[in-house]
């Protein structure tokens, strides 16, 4: 570590390295994020980011982040939404493909 950076802004700036867990879906927030990936399928991508971005704190919100900056093309911000979740930004070549995969996932929690 280097002497510049103190002890707390050191761990706090590496907590934001770690994946987010997977949290137990309450069903308002299943819903929110069915919503959102309804939305992304739809081309409704600002609606997508928007019901997502309340949901930093889970990987399948960051999941679902990840592929949204995907589609808009921004590879720097998906892979960090990526770095959040349980997946990589190359395991799925289609986003629509992957936006299905995100949605039967959270469908069978």
């Amino acid at each position: 570590m280097p002497p510049s950076i103190s002890n707390e802004s050191y761990r706090t700036s590496v907590v934001w390295l770690r994946p987010a867990p997977p949290l137990r879906y309450r069903p308002p927030m299943k819903n929110e994020l069915l919503k959102a990936i309804d939305a992304a399928l739809s081309d409704n991508w600002d609606r997508a980011h928007k019901i997502v971005q309340q949901y930093e704190d889970d990987s399948t919100a960051c999941w679902i982040h990840a592929v949204l900056h995907k589609i808009e093309g921004d590879a720097g911000n998906s892979r960090y939404w990526y770095s959040r979740s349980t997946h990589t930004y190359g395991e799925f070549a289609d986003a629509k493909q992957e936006l299905a995969a995100i949605k039967r996932a959270v469908q069978d929690q």
